[in-house]
């Protein structure tokens, strides 16, 4: 029980004293590049499904 203790107060400790936090500035814009990203992998991926949906309609319209 005693090792619980002390590990928690040395993970407190460290959170405090050690780990640098990021400001708010940072995180919004951080925040925003993360949207702009995703909104842009989801173009990407919108446009290869509808181009390889093109592609298998097209292929087929041959066999029919």
């Amino acid at each position: 029980m005693e090792k619980i203790k002390l590990y928690i107060k040395e993970s407190y400790n460290e959170l405090i004293n050690k780990v640098t936090w990021p400001t708010w500035s940072d995180l919004q814009n951080t925040t925003v590049v993360v949207i702009v990203a995703s909104l842009i992998m989801a173009m990407i991926i919108f446009g290869m499904d509808a181009i390889s949906n093109l592609v298998t309609d097209f292929i087929y319209s041959l066999s029919a």
